[in-house]
């Protein structure tokens, strides 16, 4: 089983973007490419490889715009900057320098995921959900579907969060993969995505004023998992 908290998902799979990207980066060298300009590419790489081992993450920042500014059209330099942007919680410039990367290479899964959750923790909803899509029609990611379902629900956009929900329940991965949330002692629960779906239908049912099908969809997702002490809570509230 695979536990999933989209945050620290986002993290971890930074660290594997910083880990490999000396590498990427050194085999998109083009290979008519000035050797002056190769051999200017290849020393600001090194000190950019040297920045981020030694944790200084400006001077990593700057090797990082010299490169884009002599490589315009490398869709890698945008992509390592908005990565250390995000790492380091500057979630507006993560989201721009993801986003210009997404206009070199719209099919960028590294751009999309810190653009989605940039943009989601900058508070627009709206701009995030079609990022959160794409990366589902992508890879195929469950988390992706959820969060997909989750910013439509937020939106107020019903019946693309009950289609999106009804998608995730229907899926075979969501009885395996999980999802964390948050308790009332501050301790965090794990359950499944399928309960977290259907405790996520109840709330779209809810808002739509028909209790007797958030009451059902509660259930279920209690009926999965028992202790899911959101729906406890959101069941008790009907």
């Amino acid at each position: 089983m695979l536990n999933r908290n989209p945050m620290n998902t986002m993290k971890t799979l930074i660290l594997l973007f910083f880990i490999t990207g000396s590498t990427v980066m050194a085999q998109q060298v083009p290979a008519d490419e000035p050797e002056s300009s190769r051999k200017r590419n290849e020393t600001d790489q090194k000190i950019y490889q040297m920045a981020l081992r030694y944790n200084d993450v400006v001077v990593a920042r700057v090797k990082l715009f010299e490169l884009m500014d002599r490589n315009p059209t490398n869709a890698r330099y945008p992509e390592l900057l908005a990565s250390l942007y995000f790492e380091t919680n500057q979630y507006g410039s993560a989201a721009v320098a993801a986003l210009d990367a997404l206009e070199k290479n719209d099919k960028s899964i590294p751009a999309l995921e810190v653009a989605a959750y940039s943009l989601e923790q900058l508070g627009a909803l709206d701009r995030a959900l079609p990022q959160f899509e794409r990366l589902y029609l992508l890879n195929d990611d469950i988390f992706s579907l959820y969060k997909t379902a989750y910013l439509q629900y937020s939106l107020k956009r019903y019946e693309e969060a009950l289609n999106s929900i009804n998608m995730l329940v229907k899926n075979t991965k969501s009885n395996e993969q999980k999802l964390g949330f948050p308790k009332e002692d501050d301790s965090t629960q794990e359950v499944s995505v399928k309960a977290a779906a259907l405790n996520l239908k109840g709330l779209v049912y809810l808002d739509q004023g028909s209790k007797a099908e958030a009451k059902t969809a509660f259930e279920q997702a209690l009926e999965l998992s028992p202790d899911f002490e959101l729906a406890v809570l959101n069941l008790k509230g009907l």
